[in-house]
This record gives C-alpha cells, sequence and structure tokens, in this order.
C-alpha cells in the first residue's frame, strides 16, 4: 500500500540536510517497527522519496514523503508509532492511503505557501513596505538567476500566485514545479532591490507552510495540498 506522509520540521533540526534528513527517518522507520516495503536486488533499500528538499536552515508545517508499507493497524498507529521516535521538532502531521495512478509526491508539485519573517523579530523596514503595493503591480519582476552553465533573466511575475507583505511578515503561494520552482526569498530580494535597500539572506526565517498539487488546468488551477491527494485508512 502507498501512503503519503505530512510532517512538519522546526528548531534545530532545520539545519539537517535533506540526505541526513532521508537517513533520520529511515532509521526512524525501523526503530518504531514499521512495515515499509524495500526494496528488490543486490542491495535493497526502503521505498521512500519525498516530495521536494528544503533548504537549510528553513522550517516547515507541510513537507511531504511517500513508502509503501506491506502491512498496518491504520493511519493513527502509523502517526503514533513514527512520533514516538521523532526528535523535538520534528512531527508527523498526517499519513493517508494513496489510490492506484496518482503520481508520487515529486512529480505532484505544482505550488509552496510560504510565510518570512525577520530573525531579529522586527519589523520588514519602512522603505520596503512603502514599495509593496508599487512593486507587485509591477507587469514584470525580473531577476538575474545563475546556473552551472550561465545566466538568465527570469520573470517572476506569471510564478506568484498570491503574495502579501505586512510589517513583520511576508506571505506569499508561488509556482514549485520543475518548471518554475520560485523560492519566496527571490521575491523579497527583488523587493529589496527595487526599494534601494541591501538584502541579505541569512537574515529572514523561511517557513513552508505547505506544499500542493494542481487538479484543475494551467489556465484555471486548482491547488489542493499534498494529502489531500490520498483517503483515510
Amino acid at each position: 500500500m502507498k501512503v503519503r506522509i505530512k510532517f512538519s520540521k522546526h528548531g534545530p533540526v532545520k539545519y539537517i540536510g535533506h540526505l541526513d534528513i532521508l537517513r533520520y527517518f529511515q532509521k526512524s522507520m525501523r526503530r518504531a517497527e514499521v512495515d515499509i516495503a524495500y526494496s528488490t536486488g543486490f542491495s535493497p533499500h526502503q521505498i521512500m522519496s519525498f516530495a521536494q528538499p528544503l533548504g537549510v536552515g528553513m522550517e516547515s508545517d507541510g513537507d511531504y514523503l511517500d513508502i509503501e508499507l506491506k502491512t498496518h493497524n491504520g493511519a493513527k498507529d502509523l502517526i503514533d508509532r513514527l512520533n514516538s521516535v521523532m526528535v523535538p521538532g520534528m512531527r508527523i502531521e498526517n499519513a493517508v492511503e494513496l489510490p492506484d495512478g496518482v503520481k508520487n509526491a515529486m512529480a505532484s508539485i505544482a505550488a509552496a505557501s510560504y510565510t518570512v519573517t525577520l530573525k531579529n523579530g522586527q519589523d520588514y523596514p519602512e522603505e520596503v513596505v512603502s514599495k509593496w503595493d508599487e512593486f507587485i503591480a509591477s507587469k514584470s519582476i525580473i531577476i538575474t538567476k545563475e546556473t552551472k552553465k550561465n545566466t538568465l533573466e527570469v520573470d517572476l511575475k506569471p510564478h506568484i500566485y498570491e503574495a502579501s507583505l505586512k510589517n513583520d511578515i511576508f506571505e506569499c503561494l508561488v509556482d514549485a514545479s520543475s518548471a518554475g520552482n520560485i523560492k519566496s526569498t527571490q521575491i523579497l530580494e527583488a523587493l529589496y532591490n527595487y526599494a534601494g535597500i541591501e538584502f541579505n539572506k541569512i537574515d529572514f526565517q523561511v517557513t513552508r507552510i505547505d506544499t500542493f498539487t494542481n487538479e484543475g488546468t494551467e489556465e484555471k488551477p486548482k491547488l489542493i495540498p499534498l494529502d489531500a491527494m490520498g483517503v483515510t485508512f
């Protein structure tokens, strides 16, 4: 049975890289005595895949991983078993069964929502807040994006679905698909540049609120959280 697990990550564990998070969950499955399925072959491994790696230092209320179970005693038992072995700051929030034919979590991603605050707890600079309405109303928001091979100019505007800036918090819903994959800090950096204020990425705490798939069309998207693709078991 294919199962999608939603988990949150806060506190010191936010500094653990994705490969270590993978190893952490592999060990957690064994410690919780979850009857997870293994691949066949010379070097069997747990059948497990993540939706989208989270950057080091970022927190999350809505990250996902898919696993396959051989046997189970229901979602509540699975959640309780895993939470009993989780470290502080890591918590299993939900578990659902995936119907046949549903794409894996990574292939399903269409969008993600974020909040961004200043780590020092202060409000955003007045010069930045006062420029927000003018900035977001622009027909285009061009940034320079460096890749391994070249430098590209990218227009962020078509990939920003929702965005708001209050004195103490920035919130956005953006394209997180492989074709777009916009970062919340890219919008903020463009805003700071627009306002003529120096931007330093390490000043900000980014939290991913949830990750979504699109059950509509490209013209009329219908975004739902990744765990809404499954059913209770």
